[in-house]
């Protein structure tokens, strides 16, 4: 009898957790031509092509063209007359994929014990089977920068594509970059510390800063060695931003922080990326000097200072345009995860307030991918890139007209369907709701 209920449980659970499953997959790999006639191209580097014409080729875009091409033999025709075709969109600086619910310690998978881990590797942990993924991604965010968080040096992002079945599909650019957490250099009222704290914030800050360049001196020394007694996975995980091949990600906001941080990649000759970076627009001239490129943090925020115009965060990304600084922009933090679907619509902003539409549209996609070191496969509709695009009825950048009806990947058509469009779904049958 007990087996009985039992077994009766199991099936019952077993089929309440199916009903609440998506039925999706990974699209397909390419396997038809595909050509996109009528719509206005957004190439991503500020040009646009009206009435364009697409061919999509083995993941690869083949054709962009401003008049009718000729393709013949068995195609897939896409008519998108009166619609929109942008590049797929990238999310720099994402939790998603490690962090489901941000409230359950369960399945938060984004940080490990220690402050210095530049060897801990974030796509082990990117889950494809995240629910989140697919609300992202149906409006138009393609890509995501995957960044462990914890400690000094959390760790090594990596850059991924949001179709696959298992990390390992979705690695678009692996390990593409260390980052670190740039001690805080303010002194805070005393109200604001913990109990037992220094009395001197800006002197612990210091002291903290001083320990990471005493791991990178000594990881620099064991590079130059030829040959070594032990392997430290540590310091060899250093490697990439000695030889310049790995970008320095420092996640910090105000200017004397900034300023460590630039003075900090001089000394090691590191190439330097500002994340966070809320004061960078008073800097400016000072990140253009020194070739540094700012990922922003939200900028549907408040401003950081009492002093600060009420609308600063907004009009800090036509500052830095106009400056000539490379930037883009993310969402750090717990919500760092499912805030991604509203990249498109904070880019929205920047354009009302000191950038071109197309400008704000490149932060979003050819600057981001310029930052993350994929700028030579993806960021804009050029041929040769891969096939990463959206085709949206409106204006992706904002959300009264951005409704996707198609999404590639490579080539691969995705699915734009998801559990918040399926809720819905299912309420307005239940609700007999026309």
């Amino acid at each position: 009898m007990k087996k009985q209920i039992i077994y009766t449980l199991f099936f019952a659970l077993s089929g309440l957790t199916a009903f609440a499953q998506e039925t999706m997959h990974p699209s397909p790999a390419q396997s038809k031509t595909i050509v996109i006639t009528g719509g206005t191209i957004h190439v991503g580097n500020g040009t646009i092509i009206e009435n364009g014409t697409l061919v999509l080729e083995k993941g690869k875009i083949k054709t962009v063209s401003a008049t009718p091409v000729t393709i013949s033999g068995d195609v897939e025709r896409i008519d998108a007359t009166g619609k929109q075709v942008y590049p797929g969109l990238i999310a720099p600086n994402s939790s998603l994929g490690l962090v489901e619910f941000a409230s359950t310690k369960s399945t938060i998978d984004i940080e490990e014990l220690g402050e210095m881990n530049p060897n801990i590797r974030s796509i082990v942990a990117y889950n494809t089977d995240s629910k989140i993924i697919n609300t992202v991604r149906s409006n138009g965010v393609l890509l995501a920068q995957i960044t462990p968080q914890g400690g000094m040096i959390p760790g090594s992002s990596s850059v991924v594509q949001l179709d696959a079945w298992n990390w390992q599909d979705a690695a678009y650019a692996m390990d593409n970059g260390i980052h670190f957490k740039m001690p805080a250099l303010i002194n805070r009222p005393a109200v604001f510390q913990r109990r037992g704290a220094n009395s001197d914030p800006v002197a612990a800050g210091l002291a903290r800063l001083e320990e990471a360049r005493s791991f990178f001196k000594e990881a620099k020394a064991y590079l130059n060695e030829k040959t070594h007694t032990s392997t430290n996975l540590k310091f060899e995980a250093t490697r990439g931003l000695f030889d310049g091949s790995k970008p320095f990600f420092v996640h910090c906001d105000l200017v004397k922080e900034m300023l460590a941080a630039i003075n900090f990649a001089k000394e090691f000759n590191f190439k330097l990326v500002l994340v966070g970076a809320t004061d960078s627009w008073m800097i400016a001239d000072i990140l253009k000097e020194n070739k540094v490129a700012v990922i922003l943090g939200e900028i549907h925020s408040l401003p950081a200072a009492e002093d600060d115009a009420v609308d600063q965060p907004y009009k800090t990304p036509g500052m830095l345009q106009k400056a000539g600084v490379l930037f883009s922009m993310g969402f750090e933090g717990g919500d760092g995860n499912w805030r991604q679907r509203d990249l498109p619509f904070h880019a929205g902003t920047m354009s009302a307030y000191g950038m071109t539409k197309e400008e704000a549209l490149s932060a979003i996609t050819l600057n981001a991918a310029k930052i993350l070191g994929i700028s030579d496969r993806t960021g804009s509709i050029e041929s040769g890139k891969d096939a990463n695009l959206i085709i949206s009825t409106g204006d992706v950048l904002d959300m009264r007209t951005s409704v996707l009806t198609h999404a590639f990947i490579q080539g691969r058509a995705l699915n734009l369907d998801n559990k918040h469009s399926q809720l819905f779904e299912r309420y307005k049958y239940k609700y007999n709701v026309k």
